[in-house]
């Protein structure tokens, strides 16, 4: 776009440098800063690693009343950018937070913003992508990203994060410009690294990003308008050429907005970071936290006499294709490296538009290598960065036969399919676990099952589905709970799992705790995942490729709030009717992440995203009430369950066999102590339990074939108690005994009396 077409953008608002402080945080922390200074008016997300930081930093903030945005946590990454696009349209400030997976699940919804042209902020605090899960830092997230038509900045170091969120709201609003804007920073590297930051205060920072000024919006009654609308031809060809000069706008502002802001900092940036270019011959050409480790090496060879230098984007939505070519116009050899593959191109993103950006140079006769490095937060050293740049040197060398595409510091893998068990854990038979510890008959009045077990010491000898030697906390109660209901399951057990505490601590490769077929999916797919397994099995049985001997039994393994963002894809196999076992461990929070809020958490209850303090009470809403959803869902059983009661869950774990292998889909939730996110003692689960069941909180009951029976009723038995007994065994509660906090236990304990007395309906009309 011409200059000229420009002349309506903002005149510059600052001339002269703003004060600054020097504090020591991280880029999460930065993130948190810079969202406060800014004074968004509201932030949806998600917890995800590790970009979770960000709300619990906030969190924390909001509590004590450093800030005033409205934090809307979701049931997941999809719901938290739905929840920021509907915020955007009403003319205020937005901002979200997410990471690997979560961008993805979100991915959908990230062109209808940029397409319905809504500015946001979004901090994409880089990790790898799934399958297998890693947690650590690469950019296959990323460039999942490069096609949604969002503004990407990325921030090499901890001050660029705050710099880059700050200039972020200023480049999405311009008016020629009007997109969303990711800030994209390398995760576990930049995210959790701690540096010596400026930083200005609020005033300052606002008075940068000044105040929106949105052409319209959706909350102006006397202006009705249709946001995304149905486009027929030509149309949406035109909607996406605007997109289009949006972008060609944005190669003209952002370098202007860049200039004002070094004026007010004293840090200016640049479209592209050259560092020694001015005669190298040979460069590296990364981007974010490797570029900064790049440099070092640089000095080094450029101390030995080699002239090499690094070529960094800040930019990378619009692609500086321009800004490249200039910076490397007369290298001889640049070598890219990615941090991600795009698999079958013969080099990641950026190598693959660093190339086609030198192509379009007639001139440019720069010789290019592309490397892929650091994938799933491999570490990238100034070890690494030397031998890169002599790979670069070596290929000058006349006659050198430069290998063009590579991977940087790989291991060949084994050609044997299997690799043999270790010895520690030998092949565990059907008929070693089939112990019929259950027996089963059925009332031919009710229908209903009884249910009588072996004693205890008749099961001690049986071995377990699931080996000694997993890697969970002390008082972790998930194993206590996963033992017992494997321990009463009879044959071949096939089983999958969402990720949690307890998949993460059992499946760290090369080793595994599983001794039967184990499967992982994400949160928000493992009962889809579980139920097309299901079928394939039965589909295979018909055509006769598999004998139909004993049908496996299918049984996926939930918990740490993975029925929050996986509850969509339960239900949906619930109405369905697989058959099938979900089992949920209940322990009351995303505590696989930290310990974040989930709806599974309390009224009242603290987490590290819902702490209290004088302006936070802790989670503001009541908890999801699951077995109740999968009764209504039509589920076959439905029952609920608590580690500190073993003859209930076996009974129930024998009835929840008999029903997936004979009639359909199954679902039970376990209460499980967490002693660690709770702020308990490693042996307290025993009190806290029984408390939690006989306060009627976590009631135990069953719903068979659609009938509801309480099969432990603490009033029966002389052992109810009230909640706030409950409340005083745990950290995460003891806020609530406060004089003041007496609204929110009233309401917690109405709450649990409402339900029991509804369960209590049930138990005693079954045609409830």
């Amino acid at each position: 776009m011409k200059a000229s077409a420009l002349a309506a953008a903002p005149k510059k608002r600052v001339k002269a440098q703003a004060a600054q402080r020097l504090v020591f945080l991280s880029g999460n922390e930065l993130a948190a800063l810079a969202a406060s200074q800014i004074d968004y008016h509201l932030m949806g997300y998600y917890p995800i690693t590790p970009s979770t930081e960000i709300s619990e930093h906030l969190s924390r903030m909001k509590s004590k009343g450093e800030h005033r945005i409205a934090m809307i946590p979701a049931d997941g990454e999809h719901s938290a950018a739905g929840i920021c696009y509907g915020a955007s349209t009403g003319g205020g400030r937005v901002m979200n937070a997410t990471s690997s997976q979560g961008l993805l699940y979100a991915l959908e919804q990230l062109p209808v913003q940029s397409g319905t042209r809504f500015p946001m902020v979004l901090n994409l605090a880089t990790r790898a992508v799934n399958g297998p899960l890693n947690i650590r830092c690469d950019h296959s997230d990323l460039y999942f990203a490069l096609n949604t038509g969002w503004i990407i900045l990325l921030a090499r170091d901890p001050q660029a994060v705050y710099d880059l969120n700050l200039l972020a709201v200023r480049i999405g609003e311009h008016p020629k410009i009007r997109l969303p804007v990711i800030v994209a920073y390398d995760g576990f590297f930049t995210s959790h690294q701690k540096q010596r930051v400026s930083v200005f205060d609020a005033k300052a920072a606002q008075g940068f990003v000044g105040k929106p000024r949105p052409p319209f919006t959706a909350l102006d009654p006397g202006r009705p308008v249709t946001i995304g609308p149905y486009m027929n031809d030509p149309d949406l060809i035109n909607n996406k050429y605007q997109l289009k000069l949006a972008f060609d706008a944005a190669r003209e502002v952002i370098p202007r907005l860049f200039g004002e802001f070094g004026k007010l900092s004293g840090r200016p940036r640049e479209m592209v970071d050259r560092y020694a270019m001015d005669d190298a011959e040979a460069a590296l050409v990364l981007i974010n936290s490797a570029a900064e480790t790049a440099k070092e090496a640089a000095d080094q060879l450029r101390r030995e006499g080699l002239r090499v230098g690094v070529v960094s984007p800040t930019v990378m939505r619009p692609f500086p294709a321009k800004e490249i070519s200039s910076a490397l116009g007369r290298v001889r050899a640049a070598l890219i490296a990615d941090r991600a593959d795009s698999y079958g191109a013969d080099g990641g993103n950026l190598s693959l538009e660093v190339r086609a950006a030198l192509k379009g140079d007639p001139a440019n006769k720069t010789l290019c290598l592309s490397r892929v490095y650091g994938l799933g937060g491999k570490d990238f050293t100034v070890e690494d960065a030397l031998l890169l740049f002599r790979q670069a040197l070596a290929a000058l060398k006349p006659g050198a036969a430069a290998v063009r595409f590579d991977y940087l510091g790989v291991t060949s893998g084994s050609e044997a399919p299997f690799p043999p068990a270790p010895a520690a854990l030998p092949r565990l038979t059907t008929e070693e676990v089939s112990r019929h510890h259950a027996r089963l008959t059925q009332d031919p009045a009710t229908g209903r099952l009884r249910v009588s077990l072996d004693p205890f010491w008749k099961m001690a000898s049986t071995p377990h589905r699931i080996a000694p030697g997993h890697g969970a906390c002390p008082g972790c109660g998930a194993f206590t709970t996963l033992k017992q209901f494997f321990r009463i399951l009879d044959g071949h057990v096939v089983v999958l799992y969402q990720t949690g505490c307890a998949m993460v601590v059992t499946t760290g490769y090369p080793a595994t705790a599983h001794r039967v077929t184990y499967l992982h999916n994400l949160f928000q797919n493992g009962a889809a995942t579980l139920s097309g397994l299901v079928e394939m099995y039965h589909e295979r049985v018909r055509r006769g490729e598999i004998p139909s001997g004993e049908e496996p039994l299918f049984v996926m393994v939930s918990g740490d709030g993975g029925m929050d963002i996986g509850l969509g894809s339960a239900l949906g196999t619930a109405h369905r009717g697989h058959r099938m076992i979900v089992i949920e461990y209940d322990n009351e929070g995303y505590m696989n992440t930290g310990g974040q809020l989930s709806y599974s958490t309390p009224l009242g209850h603290q987490t590290s995203t819902s702490p209290a303090g004088p302006r936070s009470l802790g989670n503001a809403f009541q908890h999801k009430d699951t077995p109740q959803l999968f009764a209504a869902a039509g589920a076959a059983y439905v029952f609920t369950a608590a580690e500190g009661f073993p003859e209930d869950l076996m009974k129930k774990a024998a009835k929840a066999q008999w029903y997936a292998r004979r009639e359909g889909f199954v679902y039970g939730k376990i209460l499980s102590s967490c002693p660690l996110n709770w702020g308990a003692p490693d042996d307290s689960a025993e009190a806290i339990l029984q408390a939690a069941v006989d306060c009627c909180f976590f009631p135990l009951y069953e719903v068979e074939r659609g009938k509801t029976v309480i099969t432990y009723d603490p009033e029966e038995l002389g052992r109810r108690r009230p909640a706030r007994e409950w409340l005083t065994l745990m950290a995460k509660t003891r806020h609530l005994l406060a004089p003041e906090r007496a609204d929110a236990v009233q309401a917690l304990t109405a709450e649990v009396e409402r339900r029991w007395k509804r369960l209590k309906a049930k138990h005693l009309h079954p045609e409830l």
